[in-house]
């Protein structure tokens, strides 16, 4: 995939290249806005949030659907409504008021551990299709935010904390979506990096290094998926608001990348009409701020002022063209259309089977026996589901949660932010695989209690449960509610305790060493309980690799205390407490390098390092080749199962300085035995620096090598490359 970037900039750069043909969604959006009066111009330039929920619900429209927004068509020019759903993870549940169900795709971290692009794509033409049968044609997905603080209550939204896997898989996801003739954005742009303060957090950070880090995985993410719209973030931005951000919107976006589709906000991050200038195309949600801006207001301003004139039209020439270019109007949705609800359900199970981690197998404890006599299964609400996270991107089944937990009093935010569990139980599929085994569950209330289940058990597996949501930041990396203390007693009491993650965050582990084995399940989705069964008696081999770094403590992050958590009363809306409330944040102390990068820098040993995973197989990876702008190695299965691994090429130095990227990966499939020859193209950008308005490679020797992790690297290949400069 990233090799076509590569392609696109020298096709860009050749002074022969033949000028492109007319695209005819612009072509069409062009004649549209031509034909358009006055007073038709603002109807699509802002919608309504058609949900009884914030300061000002607004009435629902007969065509409107209980959802994230809606935006009214003009009949007359044949230009149909746009009706807007979340999210990445499914069909959002929006607190159950639609009084159906969706499948729920596991959360974006545990699909980013799958490493592959091809279950991301398959994982959002199914998101689109239920999108298209509920009567949907705008969805919300596409989160691409870099983790920059692993704390980030969105973290189990968004995909890793590296430019080229977080937009390569963001971008097969997108295309997967739009497959169904379904606009989806790609967001929240940029720099979203925590959720306190998420609305006045303002994030100080270079030119050279936003464009290397959070502003690539989106550039990559936008080649690839090519999506309709783009959702700017609620934070600041040297001082202004993304959604108004003329540096963001207009310079970077629109100018520099030539991006042809519309830029809209998120709910409730416009601040005035002035942010039409800067670059922002529709309101959405407008009754969330503090007046509808892209109406009455900019049909006046456009009457008196020619720029506003002229950006009014622009605006929908955007919009129109991102719906033309996906077929909306000649393909229209209507509520009741059909799903095959099983066949999306095998595409959620096999996400959540690749993208299980295995990060601790000590005497080969797993895969477990279908023989075991007596299992104790502990804690977790293992008997009825997996954990979801919470806020806009929530799915639910049809019949909605097995359990759900209120965690805000506040009746108007309280069941969109419950703590809720997937109907599907670990217990039951455990119970499937092993019908002849005594399975006994505690709930956990009383670690007494489980630590004598335990002691009667031949194996023990502790389910442990780390609720994230959007609006709100984790404080540290420990379990919540005593779990961290459960898992200590339950691993004295007996030697074989497996531990089973279901977190939207990395954790540390007091207890790691004290067990037999650990595996991070992520939030698994719909089909989270057989998945997690599956990997555990080794009917699947797990092949999941981390997509972010496992710190071992806070004191390994740039920021060791996460910015405005002490100073700042968590609340989901986000707002400034105070209009002189400030909050900085400054990214340029790493700069672009996040995570596996931050720790090369530092020399810093993570408790589990990007790109970790065991497998109930090994294998090998040597004879790395490289030019610089391809490499090439080859695997082998070198045990006696067969399974799955990804092939991981980093950079690791230029010119004998430490300069830690990901340049290129692949999952392979590989029977006992069997060896594959894996070819990666290396976009050119990752070997780069950002320097006076364009990339360029300096003149020196480049080191490569393979990695079974970032931390766990081969013998470096040297390569001498000339300098090279571009633009973006």
């Amino acid at each position: 995939m990233a090799g076509l970037c590569l392609s696109a900039l020298i096709v860009a750069g050749s002074a022969s290249a033949k000028p492109s043909p007319a695209d005819p969604a612009e072509v069409r959006a062009e004649q549209t806005v031509k034909a358009m009066t006055p007073a038709e111009k603002t109807v699509i330039t802002h919608g309504i949030m058609p949900l009884p929920i914030g300061p000002n619900p607004a009435p629902l429209p007969p065509q409107a659907i209980p959802g994230a927004g809606y935006v009214p068509g003009i009949a007359r020019l044949g230009v149909p409504a746009l009706l807007e759903t979340d999210a990445s993870l499914g069909v959002s549940y929006v607190m159950g008021m639609r009084k159906d169900g969706a499948t729920a795709l596991p959360s974006g971290l545990a699909m980013a551990s799958t490493w592959n692009p091809d279950i991301l794509q398959r994982g959002g033409a199914l998101i689109g299709s239920e999108t298209r049968a509920k009567g949907f044609n705008v969805l919300l997905a596409g989160g691409v935010n870099l983790m920059r603080d692993p704390r980030n209550g969105r973290t189990f939204e968004y995909f890793s904390e590296d430019p080229l896997l977080s937009g390569v898989l963001a971008g097969s996801a997108i295309k997967g979506i739009q497959s169904n003739h379904v606009i989806s954005t790609i967001k929240h742009f940029a720099l979203n990096g925590q959720e306190t303060g998420r609305k006045f957090a303002d994030v100080q950070i270079s030119d050279a290094h936003a464009r290397e880090s959070d502003l690539l995985a989106f550039k990559i993410g936008i080649e690839i998926g090519n999506p309709g719209s783009v959702m700017c973030a609620y934070n600041r931005v040297h001082g202004e608001q993304a959604c108004a951000s003329d540096y963001l919107l207009n310079k970077v976006l629109k100018q520099e990348w030539g991006y042809k589709g519309f830029v809209m906000s998120d709910w409730g991050a416009v601040p005035n009409l002035e942010a039409a200038l800067k670059g922002l195309d529709q309101q959405s949600g407008a009754q969330l701020d503090p007046a509808v801006f892209f109406g009455d207001k900019l049909g006046a301003a456009a009457k008196s002022d020619p720029a506003y004139a002229a950006r009014l039209d622009d605006m929908n020439k955007r919009i129109l063209w991102a719906i033309y270019d996906n077929q909306l109007d000649k393909y229209p949705v209507t509520p009741g259309g059909k799903i095959d609800l099983a066949a999306n359900s095998e595409v959620a199970l096999e996400t959540a089977r690749q993208g299980i981690v295995l990060l601790r197998n000590e005497r080969g404890v797993l895969p477990l026996t279908k023989t075991a006599k007596r299992i104790a299964v502990i804690g977790g609400f293992a008997d009825a589901g997996v954990l979801s996270g919470a806020g806009s991107s929530q799915v639910q089944g049809l019949g909605g949660p097995a359990v759900s937990i209120p965690i805000s009093g506040d009746p108007q935010w309280s069941a969109f932010l419950a703590q809720t569990y997937h109907r599907s139980s670990p217990v039951a599929a455990i119970k499937a695989i092993a019908p002849k085994a005594d399975v006994r569950f505690r709930d956990a209330r009383f670690i007494a209690d489980a630590v004598e289940q335990a002691k009667r058990a031949d194996v023990a597996i502790v389910f442990a449960t780390k609720w994230s949501s959007e609006g709100f930041d984790q404080p540290d990396f420990s379990l919540p509610d005593g779990q961290d203390a459960l898992i200590e007693a339950v691993a004295a009491a007996n030697p074989n305790t497996i531990v089973v993650l279901e977190t939207g965050n990395p954790i540390v582990m007091p207890w790691l060493s004290k067990t037999a084995a650990v595996v991070q399940a992520w939030y698994p989705g719909a089909r989270g309980g057989e998945a997690i069964a599956s990997v555990l008696f080794g009917e699947t081999n797990p092949s999941g690799r981390l997509p972010i770094t496992f710190p071992a403590s806070a004191e390994q992050l740039p920021r060791p205390v996460l910015d405005g958590y002490h100073e700042f009363e968590p609340n989901f809306a986000g707002d400034a407490p105070s209009k002189t409330a400030k909050l900085t944040v400054n990214y340029d102390i790493e700069g672009s390098d996040l995570g596996y990068r931050w720790n090369a820098r530092k020399g810093y040993k993570a408790l589990f390092p990007f790109g970790y995973g065991l497998s109930y197989t090994t294998f090998a990876a040597s004879g790395l080749k490289t030019d610089g702008t391809t490499a090439s190695l080859t695997v082998r299965n070198t045990g006696k199962r067969a399974g799955a691994t990804v092939a991981q090429v980093y950079l690791v130095s230029r010119s004998g300085m430490t300069a830690q990227r990901l340049v290129g990966f692949q999952r392979v499939e590989l029977a006992p035995g069997q060896t594959s020859k894996v070819t990666v193209k290396i976009d050119p950008r990752l070997l780069a620096d950002w320097k006076d308005g364009g990339w360029t490679i300096p003149a020196g020797d480049y080191a490569f090598a393979i990695g079974e992790n970032a931390e766990t690297l081969g013998a470096p290949v040297k390569v001498s490359l000339r300098e090279k400069h571009w633009g973006d």
